[in-house]
This record gives structure tokens, sequence and C-alpha cells, in this order.
């Protein structure tokens, strides 16, 4: 609703006219990222010290301010401090996440290899050694570089100076950091009565041009909020956005949360990625004497209807991708060509796929996450062992797999899982993966991974058998993964960090004398009763149903037309008779 006049705004005027304060502040944005993408003032603002010698202050616009990166609008336009202030806070923080591609780039060609295609470990360990922090950088984040370095060698017969000239200026998104802004540009209460619902008010044009202040009013725009978010949450500024002519409106809170605890776990359960399951989990118990006992078999969840719908989607925007590639090299340089229409609408039917894929994916991750902390609470488990696959590469399963393996959603059922384990007092830590699918959960002899467990004598990698005569473990592959992950975390408890980068609980890697004992001791099977034989065994027929219906028919049913709609598999004897049930054989 606006203020000033009590119209109320529809849906659509709603997004236009936050569409038109958006395109004032990327405009802002846009002028300070052309004049300060360089490596010099890059590196200024991520020094965290002015010229001066002074600590910047850790707000994106205000350090731009004290550095005296100043921006204005167009000319003949109007607009108060708090809107210049949104276009420096998301101008400063896409320049600050910069430096970090501007070191690894500098690192990665300062270590150029001789085929960089295939690095010799020796170059592995010059490149890792260059670039800040590249002991711990995941191989695949160098690969691309590296390939991104290959591509500009390629179009202009030498390597780029540095990132400045290997990318440009990232894209700039229509949004609004009203974080930026005090309470003379925005406001958000949360309601008394009901605790979903909070009403945000801001300042918006009333058109996309403003000459003067009288252009600007007042926009009250109630918010309903999920019910995840607790009621004794406190509400800050959102961050608008716009999608599909609608506004998204991202609403941060904050509430209290236990402190997690890096050591003294005694229940842990424990995480593994699956190649046809998504995820495998259980829960081990570590007792005082140092033996780790599995108390249950585990369980699994399984997408595979999910899955399918995602590769098939994946298979449609590669055919789409391939199209518009044709449609480009077809239509050249020509600026009227018949197929620009076609190509655009190709383009915005690339983009509706992208959206579907990307909320299946979110959606799947919350799934995941869900399932993986109830498994948790229901155990009353303190942490989550996970194991680490961030620098797994899919190769040599065949390229359906392989791709399938690359796009899984890894990333975003970790953070997703971290998230929904804090507010229940569960720590989550990653566990290096080395072995844990090799080696026998109960023993630590390499296992052999056969086909399935009817066939012992086909390699395969879905059913694992442990060699050992005195073990004798089998069962599936991820079955026991899950159980060597939570004795491996529960065994290298005080080699808990926390990462500086990501601020995440991680092992970083396997010491020999805590693996030893990182073993799940097996339980003796019972049985509820004696089964020995004493007699002869008593023959049960393979039929799950009786062959004749036990139950006698309804008398005084009528006969003719209307019982042959009737869906069973009995059959009555002719007109005017009584029904007489009959068995059928399949």
């Amino acid at each position: 609703m606006d203020e000033k006049t009590g119209e109320m705004l529809s849906r659509a005027v709603l997004a236009e006219r936050v569409g038109w304060c958006a395109d004032l502040v990327s405009g802002m944005v846009l002028a300070l990222m052309g004049e300060h993408w360089n490596a010099a003032d890059v590196e200024v603002l991520a020094s965290g010290e002015d010229t001066a010698g002074r600590t910047l202050p850790s707000n994106a616009w205000m350090a731009l301010r004290r550095l005296g990166w100043t921006v204005a609008p167009p000319k003949d336009v109007r607009v108060n401090d708090r809107i210049v202030r949104m276009a420096q806070e998301q101008a400063g923080r896409a320049l600050r996440s910069a430096k970090w591609r501007a070191d690894l780039t500098a690192g990665v060609l300062s270590a150029w290899p001789v085929d960089p295609g295939k690095r010799t470990p020796a170059e592995w360990d010059a490149v890792r050694e260059a670039v800040p922090g590249g002991q711990h950088l995941l191989a695949g984040i160098i690969k691309a570089r590296t390939r991104q370095a290959v591509k500009f060698l390629k179009a202009n017969g030498r390597l780029p100076a540095d990132v400045f000239e290997l990318e440009g200026p990232s894209r700039v998104p229509r949004m609004l950091l009203l974080a930026a802004c005090d309470g003379q540009q925005a406001t958000i209460e949360r309601s008394e009565a009901s605790p979903t619902r909070a009403l945000l008010r801001l300042q918006l044009p009333n058109r996309p041009d403003p000459a003067g202040y009288r252009d600007w009013t007042w926009v009250a725009c109630p918010i309903t909020l999920p019910p995840t978010v607790p009621a004794d949450a406190v509400l800050h500024l959102p961050t608008l956005r716009l999608a599909d002519g609608k506004v998204r409106c991202d609403v941060a809170y904050t509430h209290a949360v236990p402190k997690t605890s890096r050591t003294g776990h005694m229940v842990a359960l424990g995480v593994d990625w699956g190649l046809g399951t998504l995820l495998s989990a259980g829960t081990v118990r570590l007792h005082d004497d140092g033996q780790i006992i599995a108390p249950g078999h585990g369980a699994q969840f399984q997408a595979a209807g999910v899955l399918a719908k995602q590769h098939r989607l994946r298979r449609l925007s590669e055919r789409l991708h391939a199209k518009a590639d044709q449609y480009v090299r077809l239509i050249g340089d020509r600026d009227h060509h018949t197929l620009a229409t076609k190509l655009d609408a190709l383009r915005g039917e690339m983009r509706h796929v992208s959206d579907r894929r990307s909320n299946l994916n979110d959606a799947l991750a919350w799934a995941a996450a869900h399932w993986a902390v109830d498994q948790a609470i229901a155990a009353g488990a303190t942490v989550i062992y996970l194991e680490d696959l961030r620098s797994m590469e899919a190769k040599g399963m065949g390229r359906t797999m392989n791709t399938r393996l690359s796009q899984q959603v890894r990333g975003q059922i970790a953070d997703r899982m971290r998230h929904l384990a804090a507010e229940q007092d569960i720590a989550v830590v990653t566990v290096p993966a080395r072995n844990t699918s090799k080696l026998c959960p109960h023993c630590l002899t390499p296992l052999r991974h056969r086909k399935a467990p009817d066939r012992p004598t086909v390699v395969g990698w879905k059913w694992a058998i442990c060699p050992s005569q005195s073990c004798g473990w089998q069962g599936d592959r991820d079955m026991g993964a899950w159980r060597r992950i939570a004795a491996r975390g529960l065994t290298h408890q005080a080699k808990t960090v926390i990462d500086r980068t990501s601020a995440t609980m991680v092992i970083r890697s396997v010491v020999d004398k805590p693996e030893s004992k990182a073993v799940v001791t097996a339980t003796p099977k019972t049985r509820r009763k004696d089964r020995s034989k004493t007699g002869p065994t008593p023959h049960h027929t393979p039929r799950p149903v009786p062959r004749r219906r036990r139950a006698p028919s309804p008398a005084g049913r009528p006969c003719g037309p209307a019982a042959s709609v009737r869906r069973d598999t009995h059959q009555r004897a002719g007109p005017g008779c009584p029904a007489q049930p009959t068995g059928t054989r399949a």
C-alpha cells in the first residue's frame, strides 16, 4: 500500500516500482565496478587498511567511502543517500570477492605446467605452494581455472596477465540490499498478534527517473513468514530481488542456538554418499572401554524418482544449449536474421529449464538434510560425521554415471544439514573419504566388491564381502561405508578443527593409531526361539493369497449386465443363478 495516497498496489505495480529502484542501484554498481576493476584497487580494498594505515570498516559501503570511491546517479535523477549506500555495498562485496580469484589465478599462472591437461606430482606441489591456502584447496578448482587460462591462450596466443584480463566484472543482479540502509529508507517489524506476519516499509520511486524527493513515497508491504522462522527470532532488513515479474524477499533472522562441541561425543551418525542411493546413514556408539558398537542396521535415503527427473531436465538442457549454439553459428554477424526470434524464444526456454533444475535441486537438498538430521535426533546422536567428497572427480564409470555423480547436490545437502543440526545442538563434521568403502568395518581387511549377493563371482561395486575367515562380514557397500565413517570420526575427535574459510568442523587427515581403533565390534546375532530341527519341515504354499475365496458371496445380488463392471476375478454361473466364486490361475 502506498502510504501517501492510500492506494492498494497490485503485485505487478509493486514489482515495477521495485524494478525502477533496482535499475538505479545496478547502474551505479556497474559504474563502480568498471572504475575499480583492476588489481591495485582490489588489493587496497582487500588489505583492510586505507592509505593512512587505518583499519577499514567491515561494511563494504563504509569501506568504499573511507577510500573515497564515490558514485552518483544519472543526471537529473534525485536519490537519497541510502540508495547510494546500497550500490556501494553491492559493489564492495563483489570487489572483495574478486581478491580470492585474483590470488588463485596468479598462483596458477606462476606455476604453469608443461602439459596443462595433466600435471605431474611435482607440478601439483608447486601450484599448491603458489596459491594461498592451496594445501587444502580442491583439485577441481585449480583445474577449472587452468582450463579458463588455456581457453584464453588459444584465443590470444599468450597467457593472461591476471584475473582482470581473464574475465570482466561479474554480472550485476537487480536487487536491493536493504541491510545497508537505516530506518530512513526501510524498516521491518514483526506482528505482535500473529508471529507469522511482518510488515516491511520502504521508500520506492513512483517513476523510473525521479526528479525530486517528492517522487519517492513510503510503501507498506505485508510479509508472511514461513513456519520455520522461530517466534522469538529477530528479523533483519531483507534483500529484495525480482524473479518472473514478482518481488522475492529474502529475510534474514537470528536466534540463539546451543554451541556445538568438537569432542566428547559418544553416539554418532555416519552418513555416506552413494552411487545409486543418495544417502546411507546409521548410528554407532562408543563405550567406555573403547569398543564401538553399531546398534542398528542403518537406513537409506532413496530419491530415484527425483534423480530421474533431474537427469531428464539435464538432458533437455543440453539439447537446448546445443540447438542455441547452432542458431548462433547460423546467424553469425547478421542483425536481422530470421532465426533471431527463435533464438530468443530458445533462450527463454533454457532459463525456464534452468530454474526448474535449481528448484528441484533445492527441494532435494532440504529433504535429504531433514532426513539425516531426523535420523540423528531419533538415535540421540550428538554429532553427524559426513564423508568429504568435495574433491571427488567422477571418472571411469561410464559417461552416464560420471555425469550423474558430478551433478549431485552434495554441497547443498551438507550446508542445509549444518543449518538444521545447529538448531538441535548437533555438530556436523566432515571426515576424509579415503578407504571408507574399501576396508571392512569390522576388521579393516580389504573388501571384495561383487555385483550382487547372489552373484559372488561377478565383479561389481554394489555388494561387499570380507575375505577374512574370522570375520566373514558382507553387506551393501554403502551400509559398510557409513560404519567406517562414524567409527573414524569417533576415534579422531581430537583432530577436529574449524576451517577458517568455511567456519565448518573438519577432520583433515587420518592418523594410523586412531585409525587402527576405528573398528566396529560385531554383535552376536540373537534368536528369539530355538529353531533346531526337530521334525519334518511343514509345507507352505508359495501363493501369497488363497486360491479359493473363503468368505461366501453376498446373496441376492443382481445378475446380468450390471455384474459385468465388477473388477474382480470371480465369474457368475449364469442368469438367475447365485454367485459361484471360482478361482483363476495366473
